[in-house]
């Protein structure tokens, strides 16, 4: 009786749920086309792609293509790059997105709704919109830069896009500038469902709004804040093609400091149409990916269970 019972109240949950189904179907389908089909595309980077005998029947060259990848001089440069590109997106992009996030909540509700969408608005350009709004402030001859501060205080003019000593900034100070809002305004909505009888308590207790923040809203933001980095950890080999290869207008001058991996292996395909070579880089970036994600996730794991992500 009590199994009739249950796998009808089972039956009447599911039939409950078949609109939520059919809503996240085409998810699904795209994780599926865009993420899994492609898989047995890995192989490619342990073979010589033929065109003629296509991905299956190409010759197996084992780990050349990775040993080519190594030997070449730009590898470590790329590698070099992504890496430390990243750690500086992680790093000041997470600090200043929470302090923007912790800055909205103080403000009342009448402007938060206008900065949420001011701050917004450099997310949904795209990087070639931006590389003509960087080119705007940077260009030799008519740029912001040049034109109307460095003239008219007596300083020459500086060749932005020849020299590469200054685009290590460039490139943070514009990946914070378009992303941050975004990530302010995720770090903004856990800030609000944060349980306001805290502050209220707090308040009474005669802490100042800084000291809320230092023991309220930034201990109550952790899971948040580990779960962001976490996967921003999975992605640090990975970087931004819009970024490094459209804001730089893909000047030759500025490769030692604006070619990452993902500049390199389209490169490698669109130049020198080495398939091989291309698809060696990202793998490697998959697995370093997934095993620093493994790793980062096991030592919060040890100091904070509760927080990891699994």
């Amino acid at each position: 009786m009590k199994r009739k019972t249950h796998n009808k109240n089972l039956a009447k949950r599911i039939r409950q749920s078949i609109p939520f189904y059919i809503m996240i179907l085409p998810g699904l389908l795209y994780l599926l086309i865009n993420n899994y089909l492609p898989l047995p595309g890995l192989q490619l980077a342990f073979k010589r792609l033929n065109y003629a005998e296509g991905v299956w029947g190409s010759p197996w060259v084992g780990l050349k293509n990775f040993k080519y990848l190594f030997r070449s001089p730009d590898s470590w440069i790329i590698i070099r790059n992504t890496l430390l590109y990243n750690t500086a997106f992680i790093c000041l992009g997470t600090a200043f997105s929470v302090t923007i996030a912790i800055l909205l909540n103080e403000c009342s509700r009448k402007w938060q709704k206008r900065y949420q969408t001011f701050i917004l608005i450099p997310h949904l350009l795209s990087y070639v919109v931006v590389s003509y709004i960087v080119y705007a402030f940077l260009g030799g001859e008519n740029g912001m830069i040049n034109n109307q501060l460095l003239r008219p205080l007596g300083f020459s003019d500086i060749s932005w896009y020849t020299e590469d000593k200054y685009w290590p900034f460039i490139l943070v100070f514009v990946n914070i500038w378009k992303t941050f809002g975004y990530s302010s305004i995720i770090y903004f909505a856990s800030i609000i469902g944060i349980d306001r009888t805290y502050y209220e308590a707090a308040e009474v207790d005669g802490a100042s709004a800084l000291r809320q923040i230092r023991s309220i809203t930034i201990p109550l933001l952790k899971p948040v804040l580990i779960t962001m980095i976490l996967l921003s950890i999975g992605r640090i080999l990975y970087s931004d093609f819009g970024l490094f290869y459209q804001v730089p207008m893909n000047s030759g001058m500025l490769f030692d400091t604006t070619n990452t991996i993902d500049t390199f292996v389209y490169r490698g395909l669109m130049e020198s149409n080495d398939v091989g070579r291309a698809a060696a880089a990202n793998f490697i970036q998959s697995v370093l990916g997934f095993f620093l994600v493994l790793t980062a996730n096991r030592i919060i794991r040890k100091t904070e269970k509760e927080h990891a992500l699994f």
